[in-house]
């Protein structure tokens, strides 16, 4: 029998990914395309059928691609776990979302877990690529493998490696992203870093511990939160002083050294930066350490939807304008530009507001043709539907809000053929507009 190095190697492991959704999909399409046959699983039918239908639903992966990956059998899906029992690596790429409460909820990961103790085998490499709070791999997933009676490093094989794909950007995709691994033993550290090596062109870093790796993820998105929270609340202070933030940005990005430029946004979105640091802050409370500066971090970036609202009603005061009845149209509803991804977008907080505030609200997103709006500020959830874009349907509108900046758009168009625009991404920037006001 060949050993799990071997079948490494040459390719001929057969990988399981758990999870088809932004992380899942891209890395078994990057790994099907190493020469390693992959069997994809997720719990929702609709993804899977989409994935043997050839069709991708996440806006990095070409269809085109995906469809030749499954015509040659290099890709199938399956929504049951049964295929497992064939898998010789097994990455786990689900959810981690945070409660109300901003606790992390492990349990996808939990309930994946108990699917993979079922067909758990000698020689099996299993791999936590989910963000979440340092120990997840030691304190959750290994005491439910270890109930088979099987020795981790010996018998099976654990290992963390947190994803870093950045939907939408065209430089660095999953291939050319440098990776941390770090395992349960030395071993598993070993076969993960092997493994990620065969179809990773960047450097592959193992660390001394699944820990290390853990905690690598945290500290890359808590430095992005704080970092932009600091920033937006300069832009809230600089509002008030009548200095343009958008201005001292870019002054003070001519200094050669010791400083790293941050922008202004209406929230920070997306599935890691808003959460994962706050696994860390749940995780820290076991020692009796509170880390103040993520709660401050969090905080200022939750009151950011609040300040832009704001803003909107003074940019409307100031023309005599209630913003009851008032007719708004929201510029963009994803989380950044120029992709299709609404997740922790500030539009949900934005939208609602205004919407109690007694405003009429559209919304232009061409890469979201609706949106689905849960809030308590609403009655009951409502389903919005992207207007159709034309220059001339400008005027209709007492406001515009840009909230993204997706690319392909002449921005100076939008100034000069709106009564009010509100921008929150320096989209547009002549500063020669008098009905223009930035964040």
């Amino acid at each position: 029998m060949n050993s799990l190095e071997n079948l490494i190697k040459n390719k001929k492991a057969k990988v399981a990914v758990i999870g088809l959704g932004y992380v899942g999909l891209p890395s078994a399409v990057e790994i099907a395309k190493a020469g390693y046959k992959v069997f994809g699983i997720d719990t929702k039918k609709q993804r899977v059928d989409s994935v043997n239908k050839g069709k991708s639903y996440v806006l990095d992966i070409p269809s085109k691609e995906l469809k030749g990956l499954v015509r040659s059998k290099k890709i199938i899906s399956f929504n049951n776990h049964k295929s497992l029992k064939k898998a010789d690596i097994i990455l786990i790429c689900v959810p981690t979302p945070l409660d109300k409460n901003k606790v992390p909820d492990v349990s996808y990961i939990r309930s994946t877990v108990q699917e993979i103790a079922k067909y758990l085998k000698k020689g099996q490499l299993i791999i936590l690529e989910s963000s979440t709070y340092p120990g997840t791999t030691r304190e959750v997933i290994l005491p439910e493998l270890g109930k088979r009676k099987m020795k981790v490093g010996r018998d099976f094989y654990l290992a963390f490696s947190p994803e870093r794909i950045d939907p939408g950007n065209k430089e660095y995709k999953l291939k050319n992203i440098p990776r941390v691994v770090g395992g349960i033993t030395k071993k598993c550290t070993k076969l993960a870093t092997d493994f990620y090596r065969s179809f990773i062109t960047a450097r592959v870093m193992p660390l001394s511990s699944a820990e290390a790796a853990e905690m690598t993820k945290i500290l890359e998105n808590t430095f992005r939160l704080v970092n932009i929270s600091m920033i937006n609340e300069l832009a809230l202070l600089c509002g008030k002083m009548g200095i343009d933030v958008w201005e001292v940005i870019e002054a003070a990005t001519t200094k050669p050294y010791g400083f790293m430029p941050f922008y202004p946004s209406p929230k920070l979105g997306g599935h890691c930066i808003p959460l994962d640091p706050f696994y860390l802050s749940y995780k820290a409370k076991e020692y009796n350490f509170w880390t103040r500066f993520i709660e401050l971090a969090g905080e200022i970036n939750e009151q950011m939807p609040h300040a832009v609202v704001t803003k909107v009603i003074w940019a409307l005061n100031l023309k005599n304008k209630s913003v009851r009845s008032s007719k708004i149209l929201v510029w963009g509803a994803a989380y950044k530009k120029d992709i299709g991804d609404p997740r922790e977008s500030a539009i949900y907080d934005i939208i609602p507001d205004l919407m109690r505030k007694g405003a009429e609200i559209s919304y232009f997103d061409p890469y979201i043709p609706k949106i689905l709006l849960k809030s308590g500020f609403l009655k009951k959830p409502i389903i919005l539907k992207s207007v159709e874009y034309n220059p001339k349907i400008l005027k209709n509108y007492d406001l515009v809000l840009i909230l993204t900046d997706h690319s392909g758009f002449n921005y100076d168009e939008v100034a000069k053929k709106s009564k009010l625009v509100v921008d929150i991404r320096n989209a547009i920037e002549s500063r020669k507009h008098k009905n223009v006001s930035w964040l």
